[in-house]
């Protein structure tokens, strides 16, 4: 094993001194690792979380370009990799690493089992006796799972450990020409769709057993830690596929286990509780999967085929009904993991009120006749605007497998939810607009006598004014005219903009629009359409309802942010 020792007191000084806030001083920094003194070769090079570099320091992305190219173009020194280096200057010392040993405890490894009192430091009253009981849970679910794997995979897998190791090259290229390659060497025989599905099932089971090892399980102080609850996802998954391989649950007994854990927080109670409350509903089951199709069905127009995450949805069916705002959509689908290659012919059906109010039914397609049955039921009661026997219907029939918005995962739920509340704060915004155009007289006669103006009609005033600055904002078209009358109208009234908002708006039609005209740097009207935006961005802006003339409607980047 050929090892490359990094610069300790620099890779500190990223992660905790702030060395990211200046590229230059970073650049000299790293510059600092030579020694003209030394006659051997030299390798200046650092470990550090790659979140510093943004996300743990604003802009330290900006520091990190900044220096690297400060570096290479004023010829000071060589960028280089591990690989080419190591090729250039083979290693010519020998060491010997001191086991069960960590940068990040001061104990060994006890980081990972015990309440050794290495912790984040955030909360001195806490402790980390969790650790061992939640690590003794896992080894017991670990060696537990080895069993059955061992037992299950024998019968499809030649020597099922070793194709445990060698199923990385699947996870990497899940290609299904890849993945047939693999089975050819580890498989006992030609694998059916079935018995491939159950092999795919018990090597992925093996992954999450590895995977709810990942170290920053452990590294933070509370059980009910974001990190902490993903190790147990990964247990869960874990369960989750021994139960569908083997028909083996050991989903209680893990529980069980997991009570000896406590969490800090009082109404959290202890692992099983976690467990239960943020890891058991976050299983992804197939139902899940159309629930989610059926649903977003109503948002987004779908194709023949859709992929969602690790899932692949073939439309078979599809007929959405509508009457006012009332939606009903009927379909099935083939839906097949992109994962295990598991296919399975699901009906559903949603009904969409209004708003935010779902409701909709999952079930396995039986045939042909009970689904034209179906259809036909919920049809008839719909045409005849007997919505309360449509929601019977659909929960008749799928009384096992209902949804609602809450079924949606997350990132898509949060798309749909603001869909709706798009319009609903449209319109609540033109209210409010109408409501200010009706006092913005009175408002504007009470600031010019310097008389204070009530919260209420101050509220609505910077409601209205800051929803038409975005809308402004996000039109295709910027009209620089009418946003110089909104800001002159704030001004007037003493309106305090949201310059969260209109920045993160205001930044983003920048970033598309630069990236446009440097794609396409012969189009004049992409380099029209960046030049109104860049005169938009510098417009002068009111801020706590004061005039500032030098405050940008938009705040610029300093001096010293240009040059990180």
């Amino acid at each position: 094993m050929a090892l490359f020792f990094y610069d300790g007191p620099i890779s500190q000084g990223v992660a905790f001194e702030g060395l990211l806030s200046d590229g230059k001083k970073f650049a000299d920094r790293l510059m600092s690792g030579f020694s003209d003194e030394r006659t051997w070769p030299q390798l200046a090079h650092i470990a550090t979380d790659g979140e510093s570099y943004g996300h743990h320091h604003h802009y330290g992305e900006m520091a990190l370009t900044y220096a690297l190219n400060s570096i290479e173009n004023g010829g000071v020194a060589k960028l280089i990799n591990y690989g080419q280096f190591l090729e250039l200057h083979p290693p010519d010392h020998w060491v010997e690493i001191f086991e069960n040993t960590s940068w990040s405890c001061a104990h060994g490894t006890e980081r990972w089992k015990s309440n050794c009192g290495c912790n984040s430091g955030g909360h001195a009253d806490w402790n980390q006796e969790w650790r061992a009981p939640l690590r003794s849970a896992l080894d017991w679910l670990r060696d537990t799972l080895a069993e059955t794997f061992e037992k299950e995979a024998k019968s499809l897998l030649r020597e099922p450990w070793a194709a445990r190791n060698d199923f990385i090259d699947v996870v990497l290229n899940r290609a299904n020409e890849n993945l047939a390659m693999f089975l050819q060497k580890h498989a006992t025989h030609e694998l059916d769709a079935s018995e491939r599905v159950r092999a795919l099932k018990l090597l992925e089971l093996q992954r999450h057993a590895m995977l709810m090892y990942t170290s920053c399980g452990w590294f933070f102080d509370e059980l009910s830690g974001l990190e902490t609850v993903q190790v147990l996802r990964y247990a869960g998954r874990a369960i989750q596929l021994a139960r569908e391989a083997s028909g083996q649950d050991v989903e209680a007994a893990f529980c069980e286990r997991l009570r000896n854990a406590k969490s800090n927080i009082p109404e959290y109670g202890d692992g099983e509780q976690i467990y239960k409350k943020w890891v058991a509903p976050a299983i992804i089951t197939v139902d899940k999967v159309a629930g989610h199709y059926a649903v977003s069905s109503l948002f987004e127009t779908y194709g023949e085929k859709t992929r969602i995450y690790c899932y692949t949805v073939e439309r078979q069916a599809y007929d959405v009904e509508t009457e006012g705002r009332v939606r009903l959509a009927i379909g099935r689908g083939l839906v097949r993991s992109e994962i295990t290659t598991e296919e399975i012919v699901l009906s559903f059906a949603v009904l969409h009120l209004g708003d935010h109010n779902i409701t909709g039914g999952v079930r396995e397609f039986l045939d042909e006749q009970h689904f034209s049955e179906l259809r036909t039921k919920l049809n008839d009661a719909f045409t005849k605007a007997d919505t309360a026997a449509v929601i019977r219907i659909l929960d008749e029939q799928f009384h096992r497998g209902t949804f609602s918005l809450s079924s949606l995962f997350r990132d898509e739920q949060r798309r749909i939810i603001g869909i709706i509340l798009n319009d609903t704060v449209a319109s609540v915004s033109g209210d409010f607009r109408k409501m200010y155009e009706n006092q913005a007289s009175l408002i504007r006669f009470l600031n010019s006598l310097a008389v204070p103006v009530p919260d209420t009609l101050r509220s609505v005033a910077a409601i209205a004014l800051n929803s038409q600055l975005q809308q402004a904002l996000e039109k295709p078209d910027i009209d620089v005219a009418g946003i110089r009358c909104l800001l002159r109208e704030t001004r007037l009234n003493n309106v305090h903009l949201d310059a969260t908002t209109l920045e993160f708006i205001m930044r983003h039609r920048l970033e598309i629009q630069a990236t446009a005209f440097h794609d396409h740097p012969e189009d004049l009207d992409s380099l029209k359409r960046l030049h109104v935006l860049l005169d938009v961005a510098g417009r002068p802006a009111v801020s706590c309802g004061n005039v500032d003339r030098s405050e940008p409607c938009v705040p610029a980047p300093d001096d010293e942010s240009q040059r990180r």
